[in-house]
């Protein structure tokens, strides 16, 4: 039987889908130019067997009840019905409230399960913790972008100021020069954003500059860091080394006399201080071409060359998330923006200096007038916190000190955790430390539609709705398309969304009034729609009913041209619209940060080295980049992500001349290994990644063959097994998960088989 065709979208595009038997046909929005290939993903996803089908409670926990335990991740599971599970959550809930209040209870989730603005997740669970238990420990930042989230409002301003708000792909198309790109712009980081994405634009606006001249020049270990389209150049640096690269390019600047002094004086703060750095007026060290070249692994003269190309160009400095997931993340962020800065560009048509261009599919694209709205989460009673990226750190050593932004804080000592939302065995690292942190709960509750590595080591485990089993509204602040996202087919077996489940609750611990306000999911969408039309009849702008746009299926929206604005205005005038700094102008010395006396983020952007470096026992550097199959670790087993996959397992790169080193071939078996564990891959010989380097993508399921083991081996080939679980600097507490060392060999062993996708017994 064929169904009639919906409208639905995803964080990777807008979509048509329709069943035809156990088939599900996906056909892209006809507007946008460029589908995501990730749509594919969807096909056999509803009734996979990986599916989580009924409510599940962890043997220990249902036979011993709560407490650390180490059997998490090894333990079986036994089904229970809703109504037991529900009352056993709310019971659990209100034991460890009562208790502990709100600063015993962790709210983990990451955002990224639907890009519905009612079904999401985050939004959900924070709202349930607050409006039923007073409040939850909150995470800030993300794993993406930890470092520069905290770094840049004191050196320029916001980060979705200048990331969102920033130099448009409009603007480059037509008057960049030069895009100078630190981690590149690969396309398959801008197939996706959260919200929603119907037209993927990056590609043309590529092919357009480049028609008209732009040179795109990507500073990366991966050529595949910068696609074809953009006609561009690669320069290889050594891992982790651009911020030595860009100390060296200021310092041949400053030499031939190629700064622009004028603008350094009249919009910054700190010029003075950065010379006198780089000219070894601190501590003796000269940073010149020569000492950045012995760092980064290119000639001084490739350095010199380099920066008088920049000269008289209409240049822009891109940084990637990529450079800030690694030690001493902040410098390169920090040190892209003096260099435009240096050059004079910050403010000028397709010049100056953004993060993160080409990172999501949000960045670089036009602002609806207004935005829709969100579900409101309420007020959190309490002020505890972590960086997201230390949440083993927290539930490894609760009570003791951390550093943060300028203050010191504690960690809680957090006796449940509930997510909903995400994967930490897919962002964190170090993952036998991460399950060893886990094992130190009371009790820990996922919601989850999959038999993820996280659900697998819940002690609750309630079936969760996937989007397409869901009524929602798709829509984010660059989009100019509000997709009403129509239920696709019926929820698998038992599962509920979190909506359902957590209303359940709030009325068994007698909050449902505080939770719901009286609507059901449908009343909310209509709320939200209705908030919309009142902000856009401000503007006398008016559209259709609810019922005509749910019937419709897509709405347009009207969008506003304002890229780049704060820093267009700060140029033009920056007494009149001073940036949001304590100086008012770009801070390359920030005195602020200076106060807070961390050696490893001084006041002004430098090198430091970095703990991890090739070794004899460790030779090579791995790069754990986003994958290009999938949306972080969201359906792996869905078809795409498994037509990336070798005899089902993840693909690693290495250069030529290291495989015939080490008698690697393609497609044989290897072992990558380090201190923390083992992994294994398929290997791929390109002589697309420079030698020395390993690249193996994120987002395999964590798949290991004794998941107690202290050094465990992942069959499916999850590279977070080897990554170091350490913040970038004391500043920030970022995620350093892109970067580590490891050793590799041919594996000759008995291939253990993959059952990443095999539920628990």
């Amino acid at each position: 039987m064929t169904q009639k065709p919906v409208m639905h979208s995803a964080h990777w595009g807008a979509f048509h889908a329709r069943r035809e038997g156990d088939r599900l046909i996906i056909d892209p929005f006809e507007g946008d130019p460029h589908p995501s290939p990730l749509l594919q993903n969807f096909q056999q996803a509803l009734n996979h067997p990986a599916r989580v089908a009924r409510p599940m409670v962890r043997r220990g926990w249902l036979e011993n009840g709560p407490g650390p335990d180490s059997r998490r991740g090894v333990d079986d599971y036994i089904a229970i019905d809703w109504d037991d599970a529900l009352q056993r959550v709310a019971q659990e809930l209100s034991r460890v409230g009562q208790t502990w209040g709100p600063a015993g209870i962790f709210g983990g989730s990451y955002g990224w399960s639907s890009a519905g603005r009612f079904h999401h997740a985050q939004s959900q669970v924070h709202r349930f913790l607050n409006t039923t238990l007073g409040g939850y420990v909150r995470s800030v930042n993300s794993y993406s972008s930890g470092a520069a989230s905290v770094l840049l409002p004191h050196i320029v301003g916001e980060m979705n100021e200048i990331a969102r708000r920033g130099v448009s792909w409009e603007e480059i198309a037509s008057h960049s020069d030069i895009v100078l790109a630190f981690g590149g712009l690969a396309l398959k980081n801008s197939q996706v954003a959260s919200g929603g994405l119907s037209e993927h634009t990056e590609r043309d606006f590529m092919q357009q500059a480049a028609r008209r001249g732009t040179r795109f020049i990507s500073v990366s270990p991966l050529k595949s860091d910068l696609p074809d389209d953009a006609r561009g150049e690669w320069l290889a640096l050594r891992p982790g080394t651009d911020a030595a690269f860009m100390l060296g390019l200021l310092a041949v600047l400053i030499e031939e006399a190629l700064t622009d002094e004028a603008f350094l004086a009249r919009y910054c703060v700190g010029w003075p201080e950065m010379v006198a750095y780089l000219r070894g007026e601190e501590d003796g060290v000269v940073r010149d071409a020569h000492w950045a070249a012995s760092i980064c692994g290119v000639s001084h003269d490739v350095i010199r060359q380099f920066a008088r190309q920049l000269h008289g160009k209409r240049v822009l400095v891109t940084v990637a998330h990529a450079l800030q997931r690694a030690e001493h993340g902040e410098q390169p962020v920090w040190l892209g923006l003096v260099l435009a800065a240096a050059l004079g560009q910050p403010g000028l048509p397709g010049g100056g200096y953004t993060y993160a261009l080409g990172a999501l599919g949000h960045y670089g694209k036009h602002h609806n007038l207004v935005s829709f709205p969100a579900l409101p989460q309420g007020k959190n009673g309490i002020d505890r916190f972590i960086p997201v990226a230390r949440i083993a750190d927290m539930l490894l050593n609760p009570g003791t000190r951390f550093d943060y932004n300028g203050r010191q804080l504690r960690y809680p000592h957090i006796r449940l955790a509930y997510w909903a939302g995400g994967n930490p065995f897919h962002h964190h690292q170090d993952l036998a430390r991460l399950r060893q942190a886990f094992c130190q709960l009371d009790t820990f509750i996922v919601h989850e539609s999959a038999w993820t590595a996280t659900a697998r080591h819940a002690d609750i485990v309630l079936p969760a709705t996937m989007t397409l089993e869901r009524e929602d509204i798709g829509g984010a602040p660059t989009d100019r398309h509000l997709i009403a996202m129509q239920p696709v087919a019926a929820p698998y077996a038992e599962a509920r969304d979190d909506y359902t489940i957590f209303s359940e609750l709030a009325r068994r611990l007698g909050r449902e009034e505080a939770f719901t306000e009286g609507r059901d999911a449908r009343g909310w969408l209509q709320h939200h729609y209705h908030q919309l039309q009142q902000k856009l009849a401000a503007h006398q702008v008016s559209i259709p009913d609810f019922d005509t746009f749910w019937q419709q299926g897509v709405l347009t929206l009207p969008q506003l041209k304002d890229g780049g604005r704060m820093i267009n205005a700060f140029r033009a005038d920056p007494d009149a619209a001073p940036l949001p700094t304590p100086s008012g102008k770009i801070e390359i010395f920030s005195a602020t940060i200076a106060s807070f006396n961390y050696q490893n983020c001084p006041g002004h952007p430098v090198w430091r080295e970095p703990q991890q470096k090739p070794t004899a026992d460790h030779p090579f550097w791995l790069i754990a980049n986003q994958p290009a199959t999938r949306l972080h670790s969201q359906l792996d087993f869905g078809d795409f992500s498994l037509s990336g996959k070798r005899d089902g397992r993840e693909v690693c790169s290495l250069n030529p001349q290291d495989a015939a080193r080490l008698a690697i071939a393609e497609s044989d078996l290897i072992e990558l290994y380090n201190d923390r564990g083992h992994v294994l891959a398929s290997a791929r010989v390109t002589d697309s990644i420079m030698a020395g380097v390993l690249q193996l993508p994120t987002g395999a399921w964590y798949d290991p063959v004794d998941p107690a083991a202290a050094r465990p081996l992942c069959r499916h080939g999850n590279p977070n097994v080897l990554t170091l679980d350490i913040g970038t600097s004391s500043l920030t507490q970022g995620c350093s998960g892109q970067i580590t060392v490891v050793q590799v060999r041919k594996f000759r062993g008995e291939r253990p088989p993959v059952r990443a996708f095999i539920p628990p017994h």
